[in-house]
């Protein structure tokens, strides 16, 4: 294996990752489809059984989902007494706090606790790449739970989830995450997908906590300090390690090594832009959702928002007009389904039945 690379400073890493990606895109004399279906057939492994294990595996996913909201997160929450609001959204966080738990703890265990020096050593993700390579078992199984949790995820957002401002977003963030997964996986670039999901899944484990201690701070018909201040340190702790994470080590560690690192290793590596495109794209969703985040702080520091919500509900902003008309007893009147309580879901209002 060759001697790690060292690493460079940030600024000379971004130049040399997209001067490498344009010197590749002036160089391309042979860029249509026509080469893309041959390059597929020449280096993509990806069987039928594989296709169809993944589809079964997130059917799974839904019916687990739907099982555990019936019988385990439903009845908690009407055990503790939640608010009606909060009852209806608490399953969904509930269901992902406890995948993506499962799922960072075991990218935890591959990145520091195996012999693969991925996250120290970015660019070895392509030492010795060649097509056809066998995928360890290990990160196999990892990729099965990716793949599959992901096909879960475009139905249940359309479907399941609560629909929030940024929903659409969220399905071509899901579409364009198993797109990679699937392609790096028939390609056998699952090192660099595993470090991918390793700096990704962590924020969604913070996020969904402090959701959830956001529904659990008012239970049962009083104020709970605890779960208040729970909410707050993990609001601050999420918006610091989305940034570090995903705007920080995901273009110092993963662009690196996909636009720059990649063309050192194997200069003719298949589908460079594709997946080199795709990975631009999901570094555009993470600064559009740490937008939201930035006007979240804002807010706080104007003093507009008093307590932590997530600025992408749609009832936490209808609360809030609710509010100010009664203060005016003027203005516009709200629908009666939302008077009634009910919230938006996929453009309908829906009932959010316990």
């Amino acid at each position: 294996m060759p001697p790690p690379e060292p690493m460079p400073g940030y600024g000379q890493l971004l130049r040399r990752g997209y001067g490498s990606l344009a010197a590749a895109v002036r160089g391309c004399g042979d860029c249509g489809w026509e080469l893309s279906r041959r390059t597929w057939a020449e280096n993509a492994h990806l069987g039928w059984g594989e296709v169809l294990l993944c589809g079964l595996c997130a059917l799974g996913w839904t019916a687990l989902r739907r099982a555990a909201a019936r019988r385990v997160f439903r009845p908690f929450g009407e055990w503790c007494n939640l608010q009606p609001k909060d009852a209806a959204k608490m399953p969904e966080s509930a269901w992902k706090l406890l995948f993506y738990t499962l799922s960072w703890s075991y990218g935890i265990y591959l990145l520091f606790f195996t012999d693969y020096p991925f996250f120290y050593d970015p660019p070895s993700v392509f030492y010795d790449w060649k097509k056809g390579m066998d995928v360890p078992t290990d990160i196999a199984i990892a990729y099965l739970l990716q793949c599959s949790f992901y096909g879960h995820s475009i139905y249940a957002t359309a479907y399941m989830d609560t629909w929030r401002k940024d929903s659409v977003v969220m399905l071509l963030h899901h579409v364009v995450t198993l797109t990679l997964i699937a392609f790096s996986y028939a390609f056998r670039y699952h090192n660099v997908g595993i470090l991918v999901l390793f700096l990704h899944d962590v924020n969604d484990v913070q996020l969904e906590f402090t959701k959830l201690n956001v529904y659990f701070k008012h239970r049962g018909g009083v104020y709970h300090r605890l779960n208040d201040v729970i909410s707050n340190i993990g609001c601050l702790t999420f918006s610091v390690s989305w940034f570090w994470f995903r705007l920080y080590w995901f273009p110092l560690k993963v662009l690196y090594a996909t636009c720059y690192s990649s063309l050192q290793s194997v200069p003719n590596i298949p589908f460079y832009f594709f997946f080199n495109a795709l990975l631009l794209v999901l570094t555009l969703m993470n600064i559009y959702w740490f937008l939201y985040i930035v006007l979240f702080v804002a807010k706080v520091l104007m003093g507009q928002m008093q307590e932590v919500n997530d600025v992408r509900e749609y009832d936490v902003e209808d609360s809030k007009k609710t509010t100010t008309a009664k203060k005016k007893e003027a203005g516009l009147q709200l629908p009666n389904a939302l008077k009634e309580g009910m919230h938006l879901k996929n453009g309908l209002v829906k009932d959010k039945r316990l």
